[in-house]
This record gives C-alpha cells, structure tokens and sequence, in this order.
C-alpha cells in the first residue's frame, strides 16, 4: 500500500484511544544561515544514509525531537505532471539516487579521498528500496548505473528541447530530466510505482557514520585499491566517515568491477543497519537527533517525505534488524551490450528481472525463506567452495575414510571428484592439504574446513587441490564464502552479510 494519510498520524506519545493532541506552535525560525556549497558526488553511499533516515525512527521518537527537520530538506517536485504510471502495490517504494557534483568538493576532500576527475552531473546510483505494508521488511534492489535503458517522450531540463523516447545508459537520465525523467524512467523499466524519492549527498553519509560511532566492516581478505586510498587488512574493522567512504565507492578489488562494488555496499547498508538498531542509539533522543539532522541536512526529497513519514515508519520498525532486510542487483542478460551512440551497457534479464520486480509490486519477499541452519555458524573463508576443485586422498589403512572425507566435503560445497583413492607411500598421521601457491586462497578454504590440517604447497600441482586424510581426521566443518555471490540477482539477508551474524 502507498504512504498512511497524513489524517492518520497520531503523535508517538499518544496512546490508543486518547484524545488527539493539539500540536504545538512552531519555534520561531532560527537566524538564517550563511549560505553553504552543496556537495553533490557520485557515489552510492548517499542511498546508505537515506534508507538509515528509516530505520532511526525505529525508537518511536515523538516530534518534539524531530521539530523543524522538515526545514533542513531541500525539496524536489519529482513526480509533477506525471500520467500513465502503474498501478500502485503493496508497501512503499522509495527511489534514492546519488549524484555527481564533484565541482563542489574542496581541495582536502579531494585529496585525503582520492575525489578528483570531472563531474558528470548524473546519477551514479540508483536503488529501489521497498518498505513492506507490514512494515516488517525492507528490500533493497541495486539498478546498475549503466544498465541499458528507454527513457519515455520528455522535455530536456538543459535546453528546453522536446525529446522523443530513445536508448540511454540509466545514469544518464538524471542529465537529461533531472529527478523527474529518473523517476519516468525507472518507473517505464521496471513497472513499479515510486512513492517517494530521495537523492542523498556523500557529506551526509560521512557524518552519520560519524556520529554513529563507525560501522564494524570484517574482511578475510585485504582490500587495497590505489584508485580510492582504501587499504584493510583481513580482519574486523570499525570505519568512520572517511574509511567508509573509500569502502563503498572501491571498484578496482576485482574483475567484477561495479557489481563487487554494488555488493560490499549491500554489506555497509546492513551493517550500518545493525549499528543503528543494537548500539542503543535509537533510544537517545539527542544522539537520534543528532543523527537524523547529519543526513537531513544534504538530502533532496519530494513534497510527501518529511518527519511525519519517518516517524510513521519509525513506530512500525522498532524491531527492525539486520535479518529484516534483503539485498540483491537487478539480474543482468548480457554484459557489454553495445548501443550506437551510447556505449556498451548492461541488458537486464527480462524474466529474471520481471520476477524482481513483480515481487516488489506484490509486496512479497524477493526470495523465499531461508531456514535457519543447525548446529554451529559456517566458518567464513575467502572462495567459494563451489570454485575449489579437491582431490580426496585415504592416507591411512582405515577402509572407507577417503568416501567419508570426499562425501562430507561435497556436502559443505567444494567440488570434489567424487572418486577418492589411495595414497601412496606411509601411512600419514596428519590430514595435509597439498596445493600449488597460485591457489594459496583456494587452500586457505579447503584447510578451514579441514580443522588441524597442514598446508603443504607443491608447485606445478594445478588448480586441482588434494587432501590426504590421515589417522587425525575427525569431521569437516561447514564454511561459506566471505562476500555474497557475485552474480547478479542473487538475493542476501543483511544479518548474512554483517560481522558475527552467520
């Protein structure tokens, strides 16, 4: 369902059945600020901080904390003189985009956050994030920046010239029709009504992480890329403003580029959320505000969105979590679709897609349910075991413990050969992994699973790794991979994605 009617709110200290309360008279206007540059950049943590706006009204906090925020919006009419939009669904869908306005960055940002180059004045980020009518779930759909896209007939905001529709790469709209045309847009692409937008600045996303405290970010890999400054070792982290920053905007860690990138701010998001909804923040009126104004004070929103809508929503979420909420990216068809004039682009998958979608219109799950494993947390290792070939060897005179061994990996996910044999020579007292050092993180994993196990690397051996069970072999533990998948459309749970939350 859309946005309650505002003849619907009822203040958080009102119980049910009393009076309505009267509101109290508006303090009169402070003195007017000196006037401040807006930061306007590109990257996609600013639809981190706006969908944290949402759950920081999770402590039910009343207007008398949260008077006068509406005056710290800037307002955008991003849905004005629209027609032909779809049916609205079930729940509330927000757009968030984030923009590029490097123009307006100082020199030390530049500097200490690698921030150089030349704005684009578009989009860099766009999400649909979905609030459920229950108000007990949040879906978050990550749309690429260069996802293949037809804006419909519109009016460009530049030159005053009348287009008819034509192909484009999805963060381009911005550029031509502003928050209007994204929302055209995305509306035409995806069949989904937008309620409300929200276009988030960088600063805004620094200061909330800083008044947070930091966000707790584990890694079992180092993470250096030259191109941000961002630089962790393996191991837990708590990044403030800056850090986090470089984290959320890196692209150079792999091969996958803006999909790995779209991933680890899929992990911020939810372990921001974890960081707002268990510190105790919430229930602080004076750190709840100080928090809410730290992303207020740069945002951009349509008329409808303002402190009555998040404290709705802030009633109806005070136990949201981590495990409340579902990421994934719109499934990509084809990579580097190339398009006269535009470029190469992402073609979205139109039934995989279409499944995405439908489900945010029907206000359902994008996936389903996942049980709750038994037993002790997976232990999380740097490859995924579907990717690790293994080899079992039986490396004692015990019949039948190379089936065991091969069988029990097979069942945590490694690709076994399924045709275990003999070793040769002596009878081993310790389980080895043997594997050649080009697949070092390969055999890191393997060995995770294999409690006690010694590496012994052998150059030449090939992306085949091979264990030789000896008389010490007990079991084989579960493990899972550190990041999420990295094919698009798959669908995480933010606790499955936090530290310490497996």
């Amino acid at each position: 369902m859309s946005t309650p009617p505002r003849s619907s709110r009822v203040p958080a200290s009102a119980g049910r059945g009393a009076p309505r309360p009267q509101r109290a008279p508006r303090p009169s206007r402070r003195p007017p600020k000196p006037p401040v540059r807006r930061k306007k950049p590109r990257w996609a943590m600013r639809a981190v901080t706006a969908l944290s706006v949402v759950v920081l009204g999770s402590a039910g906090i009343g207007h008398a904390v949260l008077t006068g925020l509406d005056d710290d919006i800037s307002r955008v009419d991003a849905f004005k003189d629209m027609k032909n939009r779809p049916k609205a669904g079930g729940g509330m869908n927000v757009l968030m985009v984030g923009t590029d306005g490097r123009d307006s960055i100082t020199e030390e940002e530049r500097r200490t956050y690698r921030l150089g180059g030349a704005p684009c004045h578009c989009t860099d980020t766009v999400m649909i994030v979905h609030i459920s009518a229950d108000r007990e779930r949040a879906s978050v759909v990550s749309l690429p920046r260069d996802s293949y896209a037809e804006t419909p007939g519109h009016t460009d905001r530049t030159t005053g010239e009348h287009h008819e529709g034509h192909p484009l790469k999805l963060n381009a709209a911005y550029a031509e029709g502003g928050p209007q045309l994204t929302v055209r847009t995305v509306e035409h692409m995806t069949h989904v009504k937008i309620d409300h937008y929200l276009e988030v600045d960088f600063t805004s996303f620094m200061k909330t992480v800083d008044v947070l405290g930091g966000v707790k970010i584990c890694t079992v890999q180092p993470l250096k890329d030259s191109y941000t400054g961002l630089d962790l070792a393996p191991g837990t982290h708590t990044l403030m403003g800056g850090q986090a920053l470089q984290y959320v905007r890196s692209r150079h860690l792999d091969g996958a580029s803006d999909l790995s990138r779209m991933q680890r701010q899929q992990r911020f998001l939810a372990a921001l959320i974890d960081r707002a909804t268990s510190s105790g923040i919430l229930l602080n009126p004076l750190k709840f505000r100080d928090v809410t104004r730290a992303v207020l004070g740069s945002v951009r929103a349509d008329q409808g969105f303002g402190t009555d809508e998040l404290l709705t929503l802030g009633r109806a979420m005070r136990n949201f979590s981590p495990s409340s909420s579902e990421f994934t990216t719109v499934p990509i068809g084809q990579m580097g679709y190339a398009v006269k004039g535009v470029g190469s682009t992402l073609k979205w998958d139109p039934v995989k897609s279409k499944r995405i979608f439908d489900a945010l219109r029907e206000d359902k799950p994008l996936s389903a349910p996942k049980p709750r494993p038994k037993g002790p947390a997976p232990v999380r290792v740097p490859v995924d075991p579907r990717q690790i070939r293994v080899q079992v060897e039986n490396g004692t005179r015990t019949p039948g413990l190379g089936k065991r061994v091969d069988d029990a990996l097979a069942a945590t996910g490694f690709r076994t050969t399924k045709a275990p044999r003999n070793a040769d020579g002596p009878a081993a007292g310790r389980t080895v992994v043997a594997f050649d050092p080009r697949w070092d993180q390969s055999a890191k994993s393997l060995a995770a699973a294999l409690p006690g196990s010694e590496l012994k690397p052998v150059e030449g051996q090939g992306a085949t790794l091979k264990v030789i069970a000896g008389a010490d072999f007990e079991k084989v533990v579960k493990v899972r991979p550190a990041d999420p998948p990295q094919e698009s459309g798959t669908v995480v749970r933010g606790d499955e994605v936090v530290c310490g939350k497996d």
